[in-house]
C-alpha cells in the first residue's frame, strides 16, 4: 500500500537539512521539530515557543541503535521494559552524546523517545539524525491535541506544515516520561 505522506517527507527533509522548523504529527501530539544536532534550529524553536533557555527538549529516534549512538552506556534492561509499554514513553537518559548543547538538560541528560509512528519513523530514518519534538504551542499553554487547536502564529512561524493527518480528529495524549535509575523506573509524568 502506498502511503499518503511521501511529499511531506521530502518537504520536511529539505527544511531539516537547511536548519528550519517543521510542524508535524508525532506518535503523541502535534509537534515542532528540527535537527536535534543543530543549535541554531533549536534556538528558532525556543523563540517561536517563547520558551525559557533552561528547559530541555524531547528528541525522537527510531530504535535502540539510535539510543546507543546518542547516550553513553544506557542500561540495556530499559529496552526490555519499553517493549512492554503500550503508551509512548519518553526516557530521560544521562550522558547524551552528539546532540546540540541547547537540546540537553543542564545536567547533560536528554529526553528521548523511540517513536513507532509510521510518518515519524520514515522521516527520522531518511534524515539519519534525531529530530526534536516539542508540543506545538507557546510555552506554558496547553498542548494542542489535534491540528485545528494549533495557534495561527505557530503555524506561520514554521518553515513547513505537514499535511498528513491534519484532518485526524482523534485526540492525542502527551507521552509518559520516565527516568531509569539502578534498574528501576521513576515516573516523571
Amino acid at each position: 500500500m502506498m502511503d499518503d505522506f511521501s511529499s511531506d517527507i521530502e518537504q520536511c527533509l529539505t527544511v531539516l537539512h537547511k536548519g528550519g522548523i517543521i510542524l508535524y504529527p508525532t506518535d503523541t501530539v502535534w509537534g515542532l521539530g528540527c535537527d536535534a544536532t543543530n543549535a541554531n534550529a533549536i534556538e528558532k524553536i525556543m523563540a517561536l515557543k517563547q520558551r525559557p533557555q533552561n528547559k530541555s527538549f524531547v528528541v525522537l529516534v527510531t530504535g535502540e541503535r539510535d539510543v546507543l549512538q546518542h547516550v553513553a552506556a544506557p542500561d540495556l534492561a530499559l529496552f526490555d521494559y519499553l517493549q512492554g509499554t503500550e503508551r509512548p514513553t519518553t526516557v530521560i537518559y544521562d550522558n547524551a552524546l552528539g546532540l546540540a548543547e541547547n537540546v540537553l538538560a543542564d545536567d547533560g541528560s536528554i529526553a528521548m523517545r523511540i517513536c513507532n509512528d509510521a510518518f515519524c519513523r520514515r522521516l527520522i530514518k531518511r534524515f539519519r539524525k534525531p529530530i526534536v519534538s516539542t508540543s506545538a504551542n507557546i510555552s506554558g499553554q496547553p498542548a494542542p491535541s489535534i491540528f485545528t487547536e494549533i495557534r495561527t502564529d505557530i503555524k506561520q512561524g514554521v518553515d513547513y506544515v505537514v499535511k498528513h493527518r491534519q484532518q485526524d480528529g482523534a485526540r492525542a495524549q502527551p507521552s509518559s516520561i520516565i527516568r531509569w535509575k539502578n534498574g528501576a523506573v521513576q515516573v516523571i509524568r
